[in-house]
């Protein structure tokens, strides 16, 4: 039997809010009620379940949570951290990679020719040089081939390929301009052109000193005008550059060409020498006279190599960030053309090793000084050495100059940075 249904509570149902009040006798806020009080559950009718209704909570997305802020807050500091360790890594890794690329190119360079002697006798040789007695080193031949031929070879080539791979560096971090290389504008020739003139007139006033300070004047006389003439409005343009390097080039090789014409047989032939490049000629003198002005070009690395990275941010932000501009571009300059120089009075026009090896570095490192400089040292020095071995074993007996094969290396590469630079630019600027 069921209990009457009361019209009062079907009346409620569907009711709005102030009829229900009215219904129910419950006095509205306007008529002195609380509105903190709550209001009367409608009657349910017997035999059906009451359920009350479950309040609604927010959705997780919708509550804001601090955990993850915190997380984020605890890590982010450890991100760049994390980055700067890898960076010292693969600084640290290539630095031994081309250590040691470049300890075993020299061990088998100083041991091919036309008397060949093993790697292992060779690095046997120079471990006895070093009071080490290790394996067996050459006879007595052999050892005269290696230590009055082979190895000052070896060590005058990298010594000139470290100094154009490290002044290919700086110089186009004073240029701002990655096609800047002391071969492409003009900077070897104008050092070939002292060399030369010292031969052609028979100077000895400082001995064997003379020729590498004509071809110091020389090369940072060219430099100075290339910098001054190439550069407008803060930055150096590509198209003036390379404009300047080719007219640079043609009067140099103006000179070169007019001293030729009017020199004797021998003289000729030294000529021919300095134009095409070539270490054939390593001695121990000569690479005691190049050692001096390599050690003295390279200190300048510790000491600038990050202004040159706050230099690459511009004139402006430079200066405001503590940086004597004129002064490091000067000091650069100086040590550049000190760098190309020596290895020009050695070795002769070597071109594109100061503009292919630093761009490989950068490909692995990054634009930072700090590992770019000295690591274009290294990998200068490890490309020349393998370049030289190349031009006397690919063709033996005959040997090919060693300026024909480093320009068979890098003239490709020149061409695929200068579709790069227009690909990037959208055009010449």
């Amino acid at each position: 039997m069921t209990a009457p249904r009361r019209p009062a509570d079907d009346d409620a149902q569907g009711l709005p809010e102030g009829s229900v009040r009215a219904a129910t006798g419950t006095p509205s806020p306007e008529q002195g009620g609380t509105s903190t009080r709550e209001p009367v559950p409608p009657a349910v009718p017997s035999g059906t379940s009451f359920t009350p209704a479950t309040p609604k909570v927010p959705s997780e997305a919708a509550v804001p949570t601090t955990a993850p802020a915190a997380s984020k807050a605890t890590t982010a500091p450890a991100a760049p951290r994390d980055r700067r360790a890898l960076r010292r890594l693969r600084a640290a890794l290539l630095l031994a990679s081309l250590t040691g690329g470049l300890v075993a190119v020299a061990v088998v360079a100083a041991g091919a020719g036309a008397y060949p002697i093993p790697p292992g006798q060779v690095a046997a040789s120079l471990l006895h040089a070093l009071g080490l007695e290790a394996g067996t080193p050459p006879d007595r031949i052999g050892h005269t081939v290696l230590w009055d031929v082979r190895l000052p070879r070896v060590v005058l080539a990298v010594m000139v390929g470290a100094a154009l791979g490290a002044a290919g560096a700086m110089m186009q971090g004073v240029f701002g301009n990655p096609l800047a290389e002391p071969g492409v504008i003009g900077v070897s020739s104008g050092a070939a052109v002292g060399a030369i003139a010292v031969i052609f007139t028979g100077l000895t006033i400082l001995g064997h000193w003379t020729i590498i300070a004509s071809s110091f004047v020389f090369g940072l006389a060219t430099t100075l005008f290339v910098y001054v003439f190439a550069r407008s409005r803060g930055r150096t343009e590509v198209v003036t550059l390379l404009l300047t390097g080719i007219a640079v080039n043609a009067i140099a090789g103006a000179a070169i060409g007019l001293m030729t014409n009017f020199s004797q047989d021998a003289e000729i032939q030294t000529i021919t020498f300095w134009q095409l490049g070539s270490v054939s000629t390593a001695t121990w003198a000569k690479v005691a006279a190049i050692a001096p002005c390599l050690l003295l070009g390279l200190s300048v690395i510790p000491f600038h190599a990050r202004r040159l990275d706050l230099l690459a941010l511009g004139e402006g932000p430079a200066r405001h960030l503590g940086v004597d501009v004129e002064r490091t571009r000067l000091v650069l300059i100086c040590a550049m053309a000190l760098l190309t120089s020596a290895a020009v009075a050695f070795a002769g026009i070597v071109s594109f090793v100061g503009l292919v090896v630093p761009h490989i570095i950068r490909m692995v490192t990054g634009p930072g000084h700090r590992v770019l400089l000295p690591a274009s040292a290294l990998g200068g020095g490890l490309l020349l050495l393998a370049a030289d071995l190349l031009a006397r074993t690919v063709a033996a007996p005959a040997e090919i100059p060693l300026g024909v094969v480093t320009a068979a290396l890098g003239g490709p590469f020149f061409f695929y940075l200068l579709y790069r630079t227009r690909a990037r630019q959208g055009g010449w600027s």
